[in-house]
């Protein structure tokens, strides 16, 4: 159990949003925008492009920590593969918002916590994500959609694993869980959506002011 926490805390420690702007910004993309190292702050500094491969990285920690935690608890451990899924992926969420090799400074853990859903849940993270498409496009503030998105995703699983005939107790647990740090990493964002004062995507941001 240690050795998938582990393993899936540095898989998620790789900061694809600092690594990528040190490409095409020659600079770390936590001194812009927001100070996140995040496809979303990427996406404002950097263009499509670069935001588009921090996506794929991002994504695929969460995905690949919890095939592994889901490998080892079935077949080395003798246990529920459900478990280790969620260890797993709990523990790359962990490492992308506190990255070991990048002095603890990451993301907010949204896309890193999809990909981790997409391989425990894929019908309710499929529901999930018309819900966050249609709220940033219609709002263009993709934190409201990232916050919406995590406070439907409990609800949703809730009743997909009820209408698959599944014991919904575990996994609305387990997506509760998933859905109070995406909320609590945008709590900065909330209090900007409650003053008026979130930024629109489609805006460069500037460089942080120290």
């Amino acid at each position: 159990m240690a050795g998938v926490a582990l393993v899936s805390y540095l898989l998620g420690s790789v900061s694809w949003a600092v690594i990528v702007g040190k490409v095409f910004l020659k600079d770390d993309v936590r001194k812009y925008g927001s100070g996140n190292a995040g496809m979303t702050n990427v996406l404002r500094t950097a263009g499509k492009g670069a935001a588009a491969l921090v996506a794929v990285g991002d994504f695929s920690k969460g995905a690949i920590s919890v095939l592994l935690g889901r490998l080892v608890f079935q077949y080395a451990l003798g246990l529920d593969p459900i478990y280790g899924a969620y260890l797993g992926g709990y523990f790359a969420v962990l490492g992308h918002i506190f990255p070991l090799y990048f002095h603890f400074k990451g993301g907010k853990g949204v896309l890193t916590s999809a990909g981790a859903a997409v391989l425990i849940d894929p019908i309710s993270v499929a529901l999930t994500a018309v819900v966050f498409a249609a709220v940033t496009f219609t709002s263009k503030i993709v934190s409201l959609g990232s916050i919406v998105m995590a406070l439907c995703y409990p609800v949703i699983t809730y009743f997909v694993s009820r209408a698959l005939g599944r014991d919904p107790v575990t996994v609305t647990i387990c997506a509760v869980i998933f859905a109070a740090i995406i909320v609590f990493m945008h709590r900065s964002n909330i209090g900007r959506l409650l003053r008026g004062e979130e930024n629109r995507f489609g805006k460069k941001k500037e460089k942080v002011q120290k």
